[in-house]
């Protein structure tokens, strides 16, 4: 058996959610190949091998996730996914019947839905709605019933997370498809954050797209995919030669894909024993940050109530009267790095718009962090983060909050069009 990679930096990472270390495996297959030559487009025999190592990966992610291997799109990697399923399939339903401008997403969605979202809003006349959430983050599916009922002929697709990647909150995705079946809406989900840590089925799900991406589930950077059916509807969002399928055009990147395959293949093998290990230091961080910390609010559901509802190696806390990037800051001085999970701009820090859709009062929502939990991660670990995190509340809170000068331009979570970007 191979071993496990150290965790990246010293101390403690509990930062899996924005990147985890490439297993033994992937590392190895990423090396092997890039000492080939072959671009997988060329006819000849190089570029015969090229495309044999992409076509066996392709029959490798798909036999891993519920999927035909003609389904697989190779991309770049989770954001240019998510912009192709967006783009793509609002421009794809717009061709042939134009009055479908309404995009629904949930108002917890990663920026790589959201931004290309309103960016299709602002400039292609689209319509964005923003589906509610409760305060747990999970959708509220009798607002998505509402706004179908209301004008489901209007809407040309529907984008729902399968994990959140900042609270963990595993949403209904089958009830989303089966909702709007009935008005033959195409639905997306984003399921970076749960490949690897949760069942994920394509063709069980009733899914029209999924996005995955490697260096979240012990892959590299810059490959990913895009699961979508054959016959849909997607426009191209890059031009050039053609491949995949057409609508992804571009040299397919033969070492990433194949270490990509491989780390899928892996993890998706590995999960059940994997998510065991990962609830099991969650929900001993959740006891410890609770006893370390008596004010610390944890937000999404509780891994302790129904561990069912939320990611294995996720735990999210809010602390009263921190600001997170003071937190951040003074736990990494500690040796511990973790994550706010929410956005700056401009230099100034903004509350979490998942939070906010949440109901989370704004200045509660600036004291957050974000535990993500990985294959390297060791009791360890947790216990650094709990011996540490005591004194670092402590002179956060006498830090006091920053100042409120900039104030948050986040949306509330809501189901009339808007076009209006969260923070």
């Amino acid at each position: 058996m191979t071993s496990t990679p150290a965790a990246p930096g010293a101390g403690a990472y509990l930062d899996h959610a924005a990147t985890t270390p490439m297993s033994p495996a992937a590392i190895e297959a990423f090396v092997a190949e890039l000492t080939a030559t072959g671009n997988p487009s060329s006819l000849h025999s190089a570029g015969r091998a090229a495309r044999r190592v992409v076509e066996e990966s392709r029959e490798a992610v798909a036999a891993a996730l519920g999927a035909r291997p003609s389904e697989v799109i190779f991309t770049a990697g989770g954001t240019e996914s998510d912009n192709l399923a967006i783009k793509g399939l609002f421009w794809g339903r717009r061709t042939t019947e134009p009055r479908r401008r309404r995009i629904l997403v949930s108002a917890v969605e990663h920026h790589a839905v959201l931004d290309p979202a309103f960016w299709m809003a602002e400039h292609t006349g689209a319509e964005i709605v923003l589906l509610p959430v409760d305060d747990e983050g999970r959708l509220d599916l009798d607002a998505l019933r509402a706004e179908l009922a209301a004008k489901g002929d209007e809407v040309a697709l529907i984008s729902v997370m399968w994990a959140n990647n900042e609270v963990g909150t595993i949403q209904p995705v089958q009830e989303v498809v089966q909702i709007a079946r009935p008005y033959g809406i195409p639905v997306h989900s984003d399921a970076v954050q749960a490949v690897g840590q949760v069942p994920v089925d394509f063709t069980a799900s009733g899914l029209d797209a999924l996005t995955l991406t490697g260096h979240k589930l012990g892959g590299p950077v810059g490959v990913g995919a895009l699961l979508a059916k054959r016959g849909l509807p997607l426009t191209p969002v890059l031009h050039g030669g053609g491949q995949e399928r057409g609508v992804r055009s571009g040299t397919l990147d033969t070492p990433a894909i194949r270490s990509f395959a491989v780390a899928v293949t892996e993890a998706v093998g590995a999960r059940a024993e994997r998510a065991e290990h990962l609830a099991g230091l969650r929900d001993e961080l959740v006891r410890g940050v609770r006893a370390a910390v008596p004010g610390a609010v944890l937000r999404g559901p509780d891994p302790l109530v129904d561990p069912s509802r939320r990611l294995p190696g996720n735990a999210h806390f809010t602390f009263p009267g921190c600001e997170g990037d003071s937190l951040l800051y003074l736990l990494d001085s500690a040796g511990v790095q973790t994550s706010t999970g929410s956005a700056c701009q401009a230099g100034v820090p903004q509350p979490s718009h998942v939070l906010l859709a949440m109901g989370v009062p704004e200045d509660d929502a600036r004291g957050a962090l974000r535990f993500s939990l990985g294959a390297t991660s060791t009791h360890a670990d947790v216990q650094r983060l709990l011996d540490a995190l005591p004194q670092v509340v402590a002179r956060a809170q006498a830090a006091g909050l920053a100042s409120s000068a900039g104030t948050s331009r986040g949306v509330s979570s809501t189901t009339t069009s808007t076009t209006r970007r969260p923070a």
